[in-house]
């Protein structure tokens, strides 16, 4: 700020120079004016010659005074000398001469840089234009110029001082409490996330630490999710991997073929779920670190709904459960919804893997794809006959790790939280009910209401 500050002084001493210039031309240029008038009244017509005949008064008019000098010049129509100095510049007007209208110009006489006032006088029957001018030098000119100046910029050599020290405390006082902010910001410690105190911040910088906070915010969150999957995946892992060192101990003092086969295959059992455990660890870590970012493309619900239970039907055989697929096979077009592919179809296996767990021997598993062509929603659905969810549990059971009290059924508790999850990314609606809520065994149906993406729109 200081800087303009001295920059513009010295365009402000040119300007200022301008400005007492023309104001003191003002004065003086009609005073030149009104001795050319006067001067003008002494030139007179003896029959056919032209004569300029000065009186005491007039003389008066062109004598020196202290400062300046006085120069005249008249001249008759043929442009000959009558009186005056004859090394007096002609004017150099393009515009014809007028008789009576007084012209000023700016010129040079005898080495002197003077200012001229010049008319043109009619005489005689024939009215001829006699040129009369009189010219006067600058001295008093700059003198007044230089008061001016004097006048106007000497206040400014104490203003302008006292204007840098009011600035320079200004921002002192303005810039205090960025600095308080910054030693504030320095003093926290690597792990406090917590938001910057807004109502004690200069008012000008409010936004910029509003956005601050929203991205410590934004980071708190990530961080959270960061240590919350470690610490979940330390817990799942722990008791798989201590079954595994438990089994592949006894495996080693084992000395009888048929109790190493059964403990490799304990052991194989074990990996298995350990490798479950992970993938669903990371589908769930996906799933919440991906946001609003993720990449998207048209995804047919129906395709992928019977892809994923075709993938399933091995799993089910074993189980001796029913799966089926109901919804429709000819019509894709009418099942397109806007999203990610891979944790759609994430989505869809958890919702058919933890149907087939809690469901008996023997029991029936379906997937169903659902069109509401009036609303423009996609459901879809996967019911079993299994115990079912509680309807007092059903808020709990979508969090991480949390599983339904009365199940003997081995699992991570990550299946719906998975589901959760990717469905909140995509826009979709988790709702769940009781499949049979009539029998003992409810069951549990478990709906995903999607928006479609019609033919032809743009995200």
């Amino acid at each position: 700020m200081l800087t303009p500050l001295l920059l513009l002084w010295p365009l402000s001493l040119a300007l200022t120079w301008l400005v007492a210039q023309g104001i003191a031309n003002k004065p003086f240029d009609r005073a030149l004016e009104f001795n050319l008038q006067a001067l003008s009244q002494f030139v007179v017509t003896d029959g056919t010659r032209v004569q300029f005949i000065l009186n005491r008064q007039a003389r008066e008019l062109l004598r020196a005074d202290d400062t300046d000098l006085m120069y005249y010049q008249v001249r008759n129509a043929k442009g000959d000398l009558v009186s005056g100095e004859p090394d007096f510049p002609a004017p150099n007007d393009e515009a014809p001469p007028t008789a009576g209208q007084i012209r000023l110009r700016s010129d040079v006489v005898r080495g002197d840089e003077v200012r001229v006032a010049y008319t043109w006088v009619e005489h005689g029957e024939k009215r001829e234009l006699v040129l009369m001018q009189v010219a006067e030098t600058l001295g008093k000119r700059s003198t007044l110029a230089t008061e001016i100046i004097k006048g106007v910029m000497v206040p400014q050599f104490v203003i302008l001082p006292l204007a840098v020290l009011l600035v320079w405390l200004a921002l002192v006082r303005g810039i205090r409490p960025l600095n308080e902010l910054e030693r504030r910001i320095r003093a926290r410690k690597p792990d406090d996330l917590s938001p910057i105190e807004v109502s004690v911040v200069p008012q000008e910088v409010a936004p910029l630490v509003a956005s601050i906070n929203d991205l410590l915010t934004r980071l708190k969150a990530s961080l959270t999710t960061q240590r919350r999957f470690l610490a979940d995946a330390a817990h799942q892992l722990k008791t798989p991997l201590a079954g595994l060192r438990m089994q592949a101990d006894l495996a080693l003092r084992e000395t009888d073929p048929a109790g190493v086969r059964s403990s490799l295959h304990q052991i194989s059992s074990a990996s298995v779920r350990a490798t479950h455990t992970v993938n669903q660890l990371l589908a769930l870590a996906r799933a919440e670190t991906t946001g609003r970012t993720l990449p998207t493309a048209p995804v047919d619900l129906a395709r992928l709904v019977t892809a994923v239970v075709q993938d399933s039907v091995p799993r089910a055989l074993d189980k001796q459960i029913d799966l089926g697929y109901e919804g429709p096979e000819d019509v894709p077009e009418e099942c397109i919804i806007q999203g990610n592919p891979t944790l759609l179809q994430e989505l869809v296996r958890n919702l058919v893997d933890n149907a087939l767990n809690y469901t008996p021997s023997g029991g029936v598993v379906t997937a169903r794809v659902l069109i509401d062509r009036f609303s423009g929603v996609l459901v879809v659905q996967v019911e079993d006959n299994g115990p079912g969810v509680p309807e007092n549990e059903r808020e709990f059971v979508v969090q991480p790790f949390y599983r339904a009290l009365g199940t003997n059924v081995e699992g991570s508790g990550l299946g719906l939280a998975i589901v959760h999850e990717i469905a909140q990314q995509h826009g979709a609606t988790l709702s769940m009910e009781d499949s049979f809520p009539h029998r003992p065994q409810k069951g549990l149906r478990v709906s995903l209401r999607f928006t479609a993406h019609r033919p032809g729109e743009t995200e």
